[in-house]
Order: structure tokens, then C-alpha cells, then sequence
């Protein structure tokens, strides 16, 4: 089977963005199609997940069912990844089932701890980002989450989640999850310089790694930033770099070379990339085609928009 055409057998969230990004459909032809995420498939579901307080799944960040004191436990079912999920899937913010569900939010979800409201932010960047991805792609007002991400930049030109207990040195994880929030913010507000100039040093961290290399050595920082994943949630991976960096620098920086050369050299024979790193955790539902080890619609799209871009296609 071609590859466009096993990816437009997708669900409409993948449809849509296929026919936008790869295939250059008329846009009334895309937006036809994007309009039935909210009302079918995975999008559909996703919003049927939500609970009328505006939560999903009983929490902003954790399920209300986590056991607080294991801080570090991952599950993907709460408010916050729910709503990353629903970015991804790319429902339109106009659309009313869509309206409906982020007035919950806004009206009604806290953080677990703080009590503050969701759009306020929290604390550690990897989840402010977030937040800000959020918020400028539903038109919510994230200006405060900006302040704090400013405020907490390290030296070094990125983020760590790690800077409040005295990390001096970024972590990609959080410097990626900014980058993509600043980015947003900028292209719904227009921006500041301060920001701008901000997020061109967090690209400057990544680009002067070679997006995976230490900068010391040339070694691979760490080998699952080699491994294609999604859902992303908060993890740093190559081609999450890559897909962030085609449409923040158009211009494509040199210093990607080695980065896309990699990731073309996973195209299987079927004409699709592999899906090679689940971030483990409780999930609301699964995607229909998406396997650990096997081709994936949603990691070949990605793949397929960065070398579009890369090749000037």
C-alpha cells in the first residue's frame, strides 16, 4: 500500500493534517476534514473523557486515583496530557463541543497542589510548556505562565524541571517542552522580544548539540533521544526537535544535518516509520495502528512533514 494512502485509512486526526502538511489539499477540503475530529474518532473520545468539573480522569496533572506519595509515577489519563492529546489531534478551537470543554477547564480546574487556575501554570517548565501550547492554540489568556518561564531560564540558554532543588545545567526534556509553548505564544500574541530572544538561545542549546550530541564529546547524550515516540507527553526525542525546528527555523540551521539524515535512514521498506518508544503509563484509550516496534501513522506523518521541509519539497 502507498504511504499517503495507508495514512489517509487513519483516523480523521491524521487525515487532516496529512492532507494540510503533505499532500497540499485545497483548504476547504482540510478544514472539511479537520472538522470531524470532535465528532468522531479519536478526538470524539477523547472529549467524551471529560467530566462535567473539567477534568479527566479526576486530576489536572495526576488521575485522581495516583498515589500522591510516588511523586514520580507516570500516567497520561488527567487534565493536563489530555489536553496535549487534544492539540495533537488538532480540534478546532472553534468547533462547540471543543468551546464547551476548555470553559470547564478554565472555570473550573486547579493544580493538585497549589489550587491554582490550570491556565495560571505551575511551577516546573516541562509542564508550563505545556501549558502555554495549550493555552495559545484554545486563544486563553497564558501571559503569567510566560513571566515564570522567563524568570526561570538558566544560564546556559534552557530549562530544567530540576532548577528549584539547585540544577544548573538544562535538560532537553524541559527546554523542548518550553520552546514548543514560546513558540505557540508568539504565534498567537505576536510575542515580545524578550521572549523571542529567549527561545532563540534555547534553539542555540539544541542546535549547538547537534539536537543529540554532547557538546564535550560528540557521544549520543542519551540513545532513547535516538527513538522515535509518541505520544511525546514530556519527553525529548530527535524527531520532536526536528518537527519543532521546521516551523520555528524555516530557514533550516546546518547543525540539523546529521539529526535528518538519522531519522530518514528509520524508513522501513513498507514505507513507514517505526514507532520505537513508548513512555510507559495508564493511557484512556489506545490508538487503532499504533505499536511498539511496528509503522506508525502518527510517526510517520511527523517524519514525512520534516523531510518535506528539510528537501524543500
Amino acid at each position: 500500500m502507498d504511504t499517503i494512502e495507508y495514512l489517509m485509512r487513519g483516523d480523521p486526526a491524521i487525515r487532516w493534517q496529512v492532507m494540510a502538511d503533505v499532500t497540499g489539499a485545497a483548504p476547504q477540503e482540510v478544514a472539511a476534514e479537520r472538522a470531524r475530529v470532535a465528532a468522531e474518532g479519536w478526538g470524539a473520545r477523547l472529549l467524551d473523557e471529560q467530566a462535567d468539573d473539567g477534568l479527566w480522569d479526576g486530576g489536572a496533572y495526576r488521575p485522581g486515583w495516583v498515589d500522591e506519595s510516588r511523586p514520580m509515577y507516570d500516567a497520561w489519563t488527567a487534565t493536563h496530557f489530555s489536553l496535549q492529546q487534544l492539540v495533537d489531534f488538532g480540534a478546532d478551537a472553534a468547533d462547540p463541543r471543543v468551546r464547551q470543554a476548555i470553559a470547564r477547564v478554565r472555570a473550573n480546574v486547579r493544580w493538585d497542589h497549589e489550587g491554582e487556575r490550570y491556565f495560571d501554570g505551575e511551577t516546573e517548565p516541562c509542564i508550563n510548556g505545556v501549558v502555554l501550547t495549550v493555552g495559545a492554540y484554545f486563544g486563553e489568556s497564558v501571559d503569567t505562565v510566560v513571566d515564570t518561564a522567563l524568570a526561570g531560564r538558566l544560564s546556559d540558554g534552557g530549562w530544567n524541571c530540576w532548577s528549584e532543588y539547585g540544577a544548573q545545567v538544562s535538560s532537553l526534556h524541559s527546554t523542548i517542552c518550553m520552546l514548543e509553548g514560546l513558540w505557540a505564544w508568539e504565534q498567537a500574541t505576536g510575542g515580545t522580544e524578550v521572549s523571542r530572544a529567549a527561545r532563540h538561545d534555547a534553539e542555540e542549546y539544541l542546535l549547538e548539540r547537534r539536537l543529540f550530541q554532547r557538546r564535550s564529546t560528540g557521544e549520543v547524550i542519551d540513545p532513547r533521544f535516538m527513538m522515535t515516540s509518541y505520544p511525546v507527553r514530556w519527553f525529548y526525542d530527535v524527531l520532536r526537535a526536528l518537527d519543532y525546528l521546521r516551523r520555528a527555523r524555516p530557514e533550516r540551521d546546518p547543525r540539523c544535518a546529521e539529526a535528518v539524515e538519522f531519522l530518514r535512514a528509520k524508513r522501513g521498506d513498507d514505507g513507514l516509520w517505526p514507532l520505537e518508544n513508548t513512555h510507559e503509563g495508564p493511557i484512556l484509550f489506545e490508538m487503532d495502528g499504533e505499536r511498539e516496534g511496528f509503522g506508525s501513522r502518527w510517526v510517520t506523518l511527523r517524519a514525512l512533514r520534516v523531510l518535506q521541509w528539510w528537501d524543500g519539497a
